[in-house]
C-alpha cells in the first residue's frame, strides 16, 4: 500500500508513474487488450487515424489518442469487445524530403532531427549516429514507427499490438492495389488533363502531406478568369477575377505602377500579365515567348476595350498584387470597396498617381446588382460605414468585401447586360460560358490557403500546374456522391455541429488527383509509373487490421495476396476451395479470414482531429461506399477541435509545443488523461494551462489520498449504518454510475470526467469531512467509482481494483450495476439546499459591515411545502391564473404569504425544487458544520418556522430557508 498523506506532490507524481508502468508492463505481459472474435460478445472496431512517422507526437495529437482510448475502454466495459488497432503511416513524400535534407547535410534539418531523436536517445554520439542513418527514408519511419508505440503505451492507450503493420509493407501494397483496381473498375478513377497543385522543384503533384502546415492551411487551387481587354493596337491585358459576372459595371482597369510586367507572344495575340504571372502561365501549360519585360506604370493611361464594349481607363492601384493570379484586375466600384477606395484615391489626388485629371474626373461607379438593404453602390456604403479614406486600409477593405460579396451572391441580382434578371449565386457559369464562346476569357488557377505562400516540404513554393495524363479520383462519377449522401445521412457524426462540414465537403469534392511520379508507396497496378498518393491509400485501411495478424501468421507473400484473395475476404466473392487452389492459401485460413471481417466489420467508430473532415474522413466514405456493401459503410465518426497553449497556437517557431514524450516524464499518463479529458468538451479548442493542469493533479493526489483512507478504515464504523449522511453518499454514488455511463454512452467525455471525478470526489470528501464514518459502506460504493473512473484514469484504477482485493483486470471488469433503490433524488435535493443555503449566506456576509457570530437558518413552515407539492402537477408554461386557482384554499388563508410562494414557483417555471421539510430539517442538522465552516459563523442554529419569533422567518420557502445573522 502507499500513502501520499504526508508526501510532497513530485514524489507523489513520481509514485504514480511507477505506477503507471507497473500496469503498462502487466497489461502487454496478460496480452490484455489483444481481441479476438468471441461468439458471446459482439465486437467493436474502433480506430484512431495512425500517425505520421516524419517526427514525434506532441500532446495535440496526445488529445485525440486520450480521448480516443477512454472511449474504446468504455465500450469494452460496456460488454463489447473491442478492437482497437494501431498502424504507422510513412507513405508520400515527407519522409523523402527529410532523407534528402539530411543527404544534403542541411543545418536546420539535422539540428531538428537531432534535438527530436535527443527526446528518447541519451548519448549524443549515439544520437548523431542514428540521425546520419536517416539519409534512408525508412529509417527515418523505423525510429519514429518503434518511439510513437512506446509514447502510446507509455500513454495507457488499449492497443492490440499484433495488428501493427506500415503503410509501406508489402502486404499492404498488395491491399491497396486491390483497392485501386476495385475503384477503376467502378469507373472512379480518370486520367486526363487538370489543375491541381505542383512543386516546381521535385516536378510534381502535392498533396496535404507533402505541403508545410499540412491540412492546417488548407490549400487548393482557386480558379479565376482572366477576361481580354484589349487595346487599339491589339494587345491583350488579361485582368483576372473571382467575378466575371461584374464585367457590365467595368469602369476602368488596375495595375500596380511598379509592378514587373511582361508581354507575351503566343497563338496570335500579345498578352500583358505580370512577370509573376508568366512564370504560373507557363505551369499551366501556356506555350508563349517573352517580347519585353516593363513597369506598370507604362500601362498608366491607356484605354482598353472590355468584352462588353466599353472603353475604360488603365489606372494605377497600390493594392493590385502582381503575386496573385495574372497581376491586373478590372475595377467595378459600384459592387467591390477596393475598387471604390481606389478610385476614390486616384480622384481625389490623381496628380500623386500620375494621372490627368480628366482621364478619371468623369468616373463613376456602374450599377449592375440590386441588393436588399443597398442602394445603388452597396461599396460606398461599405467604405463609408467603416470610415475607410484610403486604399491601404487592407484589413477595413477586407472586412467590407466579404460583407458585400456575401450579400451579393445570398441575395443579389444581376440588372444589366443579356442576364439581367439572374441571380448572382446562379450566373457565375453562365457569363463564363458567354465570354468562353466570344474568346473573351481564359482560366487562370491560383494556390488558395489560410497562410501564404504555400510550400513543399522540400521548401519550394507550391504553384498550380495543369498535367497531362494525370491519374484522378473523379468524386463527380455518376452515383458516387449519391452513395456518399447515403453513408453520411445514416452515420452518427459526434459533435454533430460538425455534419454540416462533412456535407459541404462532399459537395464540392470533384477530381483529385491520386497518384505521383515519386514518393514511398503503392504503385498503380494499370500504371506501374505512378505512386498513389498518401492521403488516397489510407481511407478503407480499417478493413486491413481485421485480417494482417493472420497473413503475418500464415507467412503469406505479396504475390499471393492477389486480387481474388481480398474479393473474397472482404467482399465474399468467390469459393474459397477454388480460390485455395488458385492461390495457396487453404481454404479453413480462407474462411477463417472471411468470418473475422465480417465480425469486425463494419467501422463502429473512429475518432479523430476536425482537421480531417475535409480528406480523410471525407475520402474514407466515399472509398467505403465505392468498394463495401452497405451493411459495412462506417457507422460513427466522432472528433475533438486541437490544442493551443497558454492561450497560443503551438509551433516549433513559438517553442511552445510539448512532445508527447514528455508527459509521463514531467506529468504522469492519467494525470494527463483526466486534464485532457476533462478540461474542454469536443467542439471546443482546448488550451493546456500550467496552472490548470497542476490543479488536476492535487485533485488526483486528494483521490488518492481519500482512496487511501478509505482502504485503511474500511473495517470500521463509527457512524449510523443507514442515517442520512450514508443515505445520501450511497445516492451520490449510485447516481454517478448511471449520469456518467448515459455521458459517456453519448459522447460527452468531460461531463464524465466531471460527474464521475471531480465532483464525485468532493461528494466523498464531504462525507467523511462532515461526519461520515461507515467506511465499510464506502469500501463498497468505491468498488463502483473505480470502475467508472476506468476508462479515463486506467492505471490508478487497476492499481485501486487490485487493492480492493481483485484478482483481474478492472480493464476487462463490466460497467458497475445502478443500485436503483439506492438512489433518492429527495435526499440529494436536501443536499444541494443545504449548499444553496451556504452560497445564500455567503453573498449576504460580502455586505455586512460587522462579521456575525451566529447563523440562524429558518425553515418555512409546513404549509408551504404543500402549496410547492400542489402546484408541481403543473408542466411549463406555467400560467399565473392556473397556479392561483390550485392555491386558493391557502391563498384565503394565508393571504399576501400564499401569493407570494405562487409567484416565486410561477417564475420558476418548473425550475424550483425543494425535498420534504423533514428531510430537508434532517440535512441541515446533518451538515451543521459544514455551514459553520464555509460560512466563518461560530454557531449555526437551526430553526422551524413556526417556533421562531424572528420576523424574516416569513421569508423562508421550500428548499431556500430564510437567514439571519447575529
Amino acid at each position: 500500500m502507499i500513502c501520499f498523506a504526508k508526501r510532497g506532490f513530485e514524489e507523489f507524481a513520481e509514485n504514480i508513474r511507477e505506477i503507471e508502468r507497473k500496469w503498462q508492463k502487466e497489461w502487454k505481459e496478460k496480452k490484455v487488450f489483444e481481441a479476438d472474435p468471441r461468439p458471446d460478445k459482439p465486437g467493436f472496431l474502433f480506430t484512431i487515424p495512425y500517425p505520421y512517422t516524419s517526427g514525434p507526437l506532441h500532446i495535440g495529437h496526445g488529445r485525440t489518442y486520450a480521448v480516443g482510448d477512454v472511449f474504446a475502454r468504455y465500450f469494452r466495459m460496456k460488454g463489447y469487445n473491442v478492437l482497437f488497432p494501431m498502424a504507422f503511416h510513412i507513405t508520400g513524400t515527407p519522409i523523402e524530403a527529410i532523407s534528402a535534407k539530411i543527404r544534403r547535410n542541411d543545418p536546420k534539418t539535422w539540428e531538428l532531427y537531432k534535438s527530436y531523436v535527443s527526446l528518447y536517445v541519451e548519448d549524443p554520439k549515439e544520437v548523431e549516429r542514428i540521425v546520419s542513418k536517416f539519409v534512408e527514408p525508412m529509417e527515418v519511419a523505423k525510429f519514429f514507427s518503434s518511439v510513437i508505440s512506446r509514447d502510446f503505451d507509455a500513454l495507457g492507450c488499449s492497443i492490440d499490438w499484433r495488428r501493427k503493420f506500415t503503410t509501406g509493407d508489402p502486404e499492404y501494397n498488395a491491399f491497396v492495389s486491390w483497392q485501386f483496381l476495385k475503384l477503376r473498375e467502378k469507373g472512379y478513377i480518370t486520367q486526363g488533363t487538370y489543375p491541381l497543385l505542383f512543386c516546381p522543384a521535385e516536378g510534381q503533384a502535392v498533396g496535404e502531406d507533402d505541403i508545410m502546415g499540412g491540412d492546417e492551411i488548407a490549400a487548393e487551387v482557386q480558379e479565376f478568369i482572366g477576361i481580354k481587354f484589349r487595346t487599339k493596337d491589339g494587345k491583350v491585358l488579361l485582368a483576372s477575377t473571382l467575378r466575371p459576372e461584374t464585367i457590365f459595371g467595368v469602369t476602368n482597369v488596375w495595375v500596380h505602377p511598379e509592378g514587373s510586367y511582361v508581354e507575351l507572344s503566343l497563338k496570335g495575340e500579345r498578352w500583358i500579365v505580370s512577370e509573376r504571372a508568366a512564370e504560373k502561365l507557363k505551369l499551366q501549360g501556356w506555350e508563349f515567348e517573352v517580347v519585353r519585360k516593363f513597369k506598370g506604370r507604362e500601362l498608366v493611361g491607356l484605354k482598353v476595350k472590355a468584352p462588353n464594349g466599353s472603353e475604360v481607363p488603365v489606372l494605377p492601384a497600390l493594392f493590385v498584387d502582381v503575386n496573385n493570379a495574372t497581376g491586373i484586375v478590372y475595377s467595378v466600384p459600384a459592387h467591390a470597396p477596393f475598387d471604390y477606395a481606389a478610385l476614390m484615391d486616384v480622384k481625389r489626388e490623381p496628380e500623386k498617381f500620375g494621372v490627368p485629371r480628366e482621364l478619371v474626373e468623369t468616373i463613376e461607379p456602374i450599377h449592375i446588382i440590386d441588393v436588399p438593404k443597398y442602394g445603388e453602390f452597396p461599396a460606398k456604403e461599405a467604405v463609408e460605414k467603416r470610415g475607410i479614406r484610403s486604399q491601404e486600409e487592407l484589413s477595413k477593405l477586407e472586412e467590407a468585401t466579404k460583407e458585400i460579396y456575401k450579400a451579393e451572391f445570398y441575395g443579389g441580382v444581376l440588372v444589366v447586360g443579356p442576364f439581367a434578371g439572374t441571380k448572382i449565386s446562379e450566373v457565375k457559369e453562365k457569363v463564363v460560358s458567354w465570354l468562353m464562346k466570344r474568346k473573351d476569357a481564359v482560366p487562370v488557377y491560383e494556390v488558395t490557403a489560410k497562410r501564404l505562400p504555400v510550400r513543399c516540404r522540400c521548401g519550394a513554393e507550391v504553384l498550380v500546374a495543369v498535367l497531362p495524363d494525370q491519374w484522378f479520383l473523379d468524386f463527380n462519377a455518376p452515383g458516387w456522391k449519391e452513395k456518399a449522401r447515403k453513408a453520411l445521412n445514416r452515420m452518427e457524426i459526434v459533435p454533430e455541429i460538425y455534419r454540416r462540414l462533412f456535407e459541404d465537403t462532399i459537395e464540392w469534392l470533384d477530381k483529385r488527383p491520386c497518384a505521383r511520379k515519386r514518393g514511398i508507396g503503392t504503385r498503380l497496378p494499370f500504371d506501374p509509373e505512378w505512386i498513389i498518393e498518401s492521403l488516397s491509400d489510407s481511407t478503407i485501411y480499417m478493413a486491413f487490421y481485421t485480417v494482417i495478424h493472420h497473413i503475418r501468421r500464415l507467412k503469406l507473400s505479396k504475390e499471393a495476396l492477389k486480387p481474388e484473395f481480398w474479393d473474397y475476404v472482404f467482399l465474399g466473392k468467390g469459393d474459397p476451395e477454388q480460390l485455395s487452389k488458385n492461390i495457396g492459401i487453404s481454404a479453413e485460413d480462407l474462411r477463417k479470414m472471411r468470418e473475422e471481417f465480417l465480425y469486425w466489420y463494419p467501422l463502429d467508430q473512429r475518432h479523430t482531429m476536425i482537421a480531417h473532415i475535409t480528406n480523410h474522413l471525407s475520402f474514407s466514405i466515399f472509398h467505403h461506399v465505392a468498394i463495401f456493401e452497405e451493411r459495412h459503410w462506417p457507422r460513427r465518426f466522432t472528433l475533438n477541435e486541437p490544442v493551443i497553449r497558454e492561450g497560443v497556437k503551438m509551433s516549433k517557431s513559438k517553442g511552445n509545443v510539448i512532445p508527447l514524450v514528455e508527459v509521463p516524464r514531467h506529468y504522469s499518463a492519467d494525470w494527463f488523461r483526466l486534464y485532457m479529458v476533462s478540461a474542454a468538451d469536443l467542439s471546443t479548442v482546448l488550451d493546456w494551462r500550467e496552472a490548470g493542469v497542476r490543479t488536476v493533479g492535487n485533485s488526483l493526489r486528494r483521490f488518492y489520498e481519500l482512496v487511501d483512507q478509505i482502504l485503511s478504515k474500511s473495517e470500521t464504523s463509527s457512524s449510523e449504518e443507514n442515517g442520512i449522511l450514508e443515505r445520501w453518499i450511497a445516492s451520490r454514488m449510485n447516481s454517478a454510475v448511471k449520469e456518467v455511463d448515459e455521458m459517456f454512452s453519448s459522447f460527452r467525455p468531460r461531463d464524465a470526467a466531471i460527474r464521475g471525478f471531480f465532483i464525485a470526489l468532493r461528494d466523498m470528501e464531504t462525507y467523511i469531512r462532515y461526519g461520515g464514518g461507515n467506511f465499510r459502506l464506502l469500501r463498497d460504493l468505491l468498488d463502483k467509482w473505480i470502475r467508472i473512473l476506468a476508462p479515463v484514469i486506467p492505471h490508478l484504477a487497476e492499481e485501486i481494483w487490485h487493492r480492493l482485493g481483485h484478482k483481474d483486470f478492472v480493464s476487462l471488469a463490466p460497467w458497475p450495476e445502478v443500485d436503483e433503490k439506492a438512489i433518492d433524488p429527495e435526499i440529494e435535493i436536501a443536499y444541494q439546499v443545504v449548499e444553496d443555503t451556504i452560497e445564500d449566506a455567503n453573498n449576504v456576509l460580502k455586505v455586512l459591515k460587522e462579521k456575525p457570530e451566529t447563523l440562524k437558518i429558518i425553515v418555512a413552515p409546513e404549509w408551504k411545502y404543500q402549496v410547492m407539492e400542489d402546484l408541481k402537477q403543473l408542466k411549463p408554461p406555467i400560467d399565473v391564473k392556473d397556479a392561483m386557482s390550485i392555491a386558493r384554499n391557502f391563498l384565503k388563508e394565508k393571504g399576501k404569504e400564499a401569493r407570494d410562494l405562487v409567484m416565486e414557483f410561477v417564475k420558476a417555471q418548473g425550475a424550483w425544487k425543494n425535498a420534504g421539510r423533514e428531510m430537508e430539517m434532517h440535512m441541515l442538522e446533518a451538515l451543521r458544520q459544514m455551514i459553520a465552516e464555509k460560512t466563518g459563523v461560530r454557531t449555526v442554529i437551526i430553526e422551524r418556522a413556526e417556533s421562531t419569533k424572528e420576523e424574516r422567518a416569513s421569508r423562508a420557502l421550500p428548499g431556500k430557508p430564510a437567514l439571519v445573522f447575529a
